[in-house]
């Protein structure tokens, strides 16, 4: 996959193509349909295929003080889209100014001098440029005069037919409500978190467990706390099955300011200290709570170990 972030220069100078335009963020079961809209479109016109998307998600400028938590960080959204096969991703950087851009400057800056467009693939309820003023009718509009054409798809509904239909947000709302069976089925592979391993209290090694204090950023999303079965892959792609606490370990803490995900290997021992780590996270084991003592945390300790590998043997 070509990677773009400069639109002043045109990916593929001689040939048009098909294109779709988003954040992208999580690259969810309906992004990957319509990507995959877009590869068929460009294969069928003897096109090429790219997506447009943005350095940041377009609220962190917008709305900055209601903008949600990301999904997949860049460097994961850019492995998922090389993944579907599409021909370029075109960055462009958002800022101040980008969001001041009328549509029709944004058209004629991008689909038409850069990407040569014939044909974009969005969403019925796309908007974009300047206060989202620009949308599927405007898109057409202003087609008709640029030679290109534009096809609006539905939202791709769950395959178990219930419930709204894939979105970030709706995968955002399981995995606030510490569902993140179903946010794996809408985004089609475990929901991960990345982060550096960091030094923590070394209670858990105290207690018989050690675990993996990974550091996740601020702007990315984790699910409810709780504890968790899931998976822990190291920098060398070696995976290891893991049981995940996620939150602020009433136990010991009285008013933990922030939660702390901790994930503790099963049959594994090893330094982890300072490699990035990606925990995926399975199924959801418990709430958190607090304990009269430390006998009764491990003991259940144990009973979640125990819970987790039976979920992921």
């Amino acid at each position: 996959m070509l990677v773009v972030t400069d639109a002043s220069s045109a990916p593929f100078p001689n040939e048009r193509t098909v294109i779709t335009i988003g954040a992208y963020d999580g690259l969810h079961h309906g992004h990957q349909s319509v990507i995959s809209e877009v590869r068929q479109m460009a294969a069928a016109r003897g096109a090429r295929s790219a997506v447009v998307t943005f350095d940041r998600h377009p609220a962190t400028i917008v709305r900055p003080e209601s903008a949600p938590k990301l999904l997949t960080d860049h460097d994961q959204r850019m492995e998922l889209l090389e993944m579907t096969g599409v021909d370029a991703a075109v960055v462009l950087p958002f800022n101040e100014a980008q969001s001041q851009e009328s549509p029709l400057s944004f058209i004629e800056r991008v689909l038409v001098k850069c990407l040569r467009t014939e044909c974009v693939v969005v969403g019925e309820d796309f908007h974009f440029g300047r206060n989202r003023e620009g949308n599927v009718d405007l898109l057409r509009e202003i087609g008709q005069t640029y030679g290109f054409d534009v096809e609006p798809m539905d939202l791709l509904g769950r395959k178990d037919g219930i419930g709204e239909p894939i979105s970030s947000t709706a995968i955002r709302r399981a995995l606030a409500g510490g569902d993140v069976e179903l946010a794996g089925r809408m985004l089609g592979r475990p929901f991960e978190a990345r982060g550096k391993v960091v030094v923590g209290d070394e209670r858990g090694r105290l207690l018989g467990f050690p675990t993996a204090n990974v550091e996740v950023p601020n702007r990315v999303c984790v699910p409810a706390d709780g504890v968790y079965a899931g998976w822990y892959e190291r920098p060398d792609g070696i995976v290891h099955p893991c049981a995940i606490n996620l939150g602020r370990r009433p136990t010991f803490y009285e008013h933990a300011d922030h939660s702390l995900l901790e994930a503790h290997l099963l049959d594994f021992d090893g330094d982890l200290y300072g490699e990035i780590a990606k925990v995926r996270f399975v199924d959801f084991l418990r709430s958190e709570r607090k304990f009269d003592g430390i006998e009764s945390l491990i003991e259940q300790l144990q009973l979640d170990i125990a819970h987790a590998r039976r979920i992921l043997s």
